[in-house]
């Protein structure tokens, strides 16, 4: 079956503001050397190098690595991977960053309070290692060069097309390649988020909490938020909709529930299904959808229960102007 092509209009800048993300982090190692292990003989470096030492203790950082996923994960949830950051959609674009500023500080903080004891940390890992004591403190960095090796900043703007008179010259650029290609952008990273969900939550399981409705209300939001990309985005919220209004509000979710929400699941991690469905619903909008459609596809070896037929309404998202 022929794949529908998503192709997002230049237009688009118009409502976004890019985020580029900087967290670095200093990972306290340092590169073994042939002087850290005195008068043994080692290979010639044609046939073998030496790795790295660890010269603090690696889980006095897990915190910064923490941190930084959190960051990424913040942004991952509202916005879709562009150029060398994000795309956000502009009129969220505060929410996130006083979210994104949020755990800014919280890297400062915990910053501020490893540089304090940095020293008595080195010290530590020294002791915890007293036969290697003179490789570790012959290894050891200012708590200056450690400060300068952790650093969390972003710089938002806004892209505008550059005024060439060339459009070879403008096409060459690659910017307008990367904004077609933000609606496939959109749909993949969905796909790849259903997938980890489908394995972390739903495979398997013959009941799920309602907890297991939080990622797929992640996704929904994620869809809303960048509805404007394409017009593919709609009719993919108004099945989430529809699904979500059918979960009892109490108790475990199993029998026709849990099978809906695993069907769902399936369509959203199976990409080009879920553009050829919501293609489907453009074409027909006045269609109803049946949930059990969602099933036919994605569980091929189990039998569809047979379920109602809610008609999917059309959702209240503003295309900006641009469908």
């Amino acid at each position: 079956m022929e794949t529908t092509m998503l192709n997002t209009p230049v237009q688009v800048l118009d409502n976004i503001l890019a985020l580029n993300l900087n967290i670095t982090l200093w990972s306290a190692r340092r590169k073994l050397t042939a002087e850290d292990f005195g008068n043994v003989e080692l290979p010639p470096e044609d046939l073998a190098s030496l790795g790295s030492k660890k010269i603090c203790d690696p889980a006095k950082l897990n915190v910064f690595s923490k941190l930084k996923a959190q960051a990424f994960s913040l942004l991952d949830r509202h916005g879709v991977r562009f150029l060398s950051g994000w795309a956000l959609p502009e009129e969220k674009a505060e929410e996130i960053i006083q979210s994104l500023c949020k755990i800014r500080d919280e890297f400062f903080m915990e910053k501020q309070s490893f540089l304090a004891s940095y020293d008595s940390a080195i010290s530590d890992w020294i002791e915890r290692h007293p036969s290697w004591a003179s490789i570790i403190e012959h290894s050891t960095v200012s708590r200056e060069y450690v400060d300068s090796r952790m650093g969390f900043n972003w710089q938002l703007y806004r892209v505008l097309p550059a005024g060439m008179e060339s459009d070879a010259v403008m096409q060459d650029s690659g910017l307008p390649e990367e904004v077609e290609n933000l609606g496939n952008t959109l749909f993949s990273e969905i796909s790849r988020e259903a997938s980890e969900v489908w394995k972390k939550v739903f495979e398997g399981k013959t009941e799920v909490t309602h907890k297991a409705l939080s990622p797929l209300k992640t996704m929904r939001a994620k869809f809303a938020g960048l509805s404007f990309i394409d017009p593919h985005v709609a009719p993919a919220v108004s099945m989430l909709d529809t699904v979500l209004r059918k979960m009892p509000k109490r108790g475990t979710l199993t029998g026709n529930a849990l099978l809906t929400l695993q069907g769902l699941v399936c369509l959203l991690k199976d990409k080009e299904a879920l553009i050829r469905h919501t293609q489907a619903l453009l074409t027909c909008p006045g269609t109803e959808v049946q949930l059990d459609d969602l099933l036919k596809n994605c569980w091929r070896d189990t039998p569809v229960l047979a379920l109602p037929s809610p008609a999917v309404p059309a959702p209240c998202l503003d295309s900006m102007g641009l469908w």
